[in-house]
């Protein structure tokens, strides 16, 4: 299914892999390493063995955060990184920030189909760390905190999901990171997240301009730290994964 789905022989995966869900991202990733696009069924994927990262669009939402993830187990990859955008809430954040979550809340209908629902939604801590450390060796800044993964995409006009997310006090709503943290933690894959906040949807609906906008201005930044996380964690970084399950 990973190779149907991909277009990518199972063995041409490396074991550092980045998820996304922008075409932006693949096209710059293979201009950038020099590793072809390839198209399956329904991802496209590009792989760069010389510096042991593979690059995933697996399209948008919670059911496909899944499959991604699911698909990937066959291959026992050693880190998995989405690098995806998100809607700030909190009032600190602005277009342009990086937030590292810490947790997320499961408001979607997918993980519940991999773990029960007092499971916590949690990223694997040593990705986390290390992509902060990547962050802070930039001279760039970062937020941390809670997100809510949401199945429900145009909640900008719901009064009362708003008031909900006000209530929660979290730092961002988004579609997949839930997902991806319970159904990795099910499967043994290591996952973690970076998030790109790409508008302020309490403020202000995001337009096709403004979209825009922050993948001209911020996506590439992006796209580097991922890749230099991806492929220096062995190197700098501690083992991933602490108990055998």
């Amino acid at each position: 299914m990973l190779e149907r789905y991909t277009g990518s022989l199972a063995k041409d995966f490396n074991k550092h892999i980045i998820l996304t869900n922008f075409e932006y991202y693949m096209e710059r990733f293979s201009k950038r390493y020099n590793a072809p696009l390839r198209s399956g069924s329904a991802m496209r994927a590009a792989h760069s063995k010389a510096l042991g990262v593979s690059i995933v669009d697996f399209k948008i939402g919670s059911p496909t955060a899944a499959l991604v993830i699911e698909m990937l187990s066959a291959i026992k990859p050693d880190a998995v990184l989405m690098l995806g955008m998100c809607g700030g809430l909190h009032r600190d954040l602005k277009i342009g920030d990086f937030l590292l979550p810490m947790a997320a809340i499961r408001d979607e209908g997918t993980s519940i189909h991999f773990m029960p629902p007092q499971v916590p939604a949690l990223p694997a801590f040593k990705i986390q760390k290390f992509i902060s450390q990547i962050i802070l060796e930039k001279n760039l800044k970062y937020q941390a905190g809670v997100v809510h993964t949401t199945d429900y995409r145009f909640w900008e006009f719901d009064d009362e999901f708003k008031s909900t997310i006000r209530r929660e006090k979290v730092a961002a709503v988004e579609m997949e990171c839930a997902t991806l943290f319970v159904t990795a933690f099910a499967s043994k894959v290591p996952c973690g997240a970076l998030l790109l906040v790409s508008d302020l949807p309490l403020k202000k609906v995001k337009t096709k301009s403004s979209a825009n906008r922050v993948f001209r201005d911020y996506a590439d930044v992006h796209l580097e730290i991922g890749v230099q996380a991806m492929s220096e964690i062995d190197e700098r970084g501690d083992k991933v994964r602490h108990f055998e399950w």
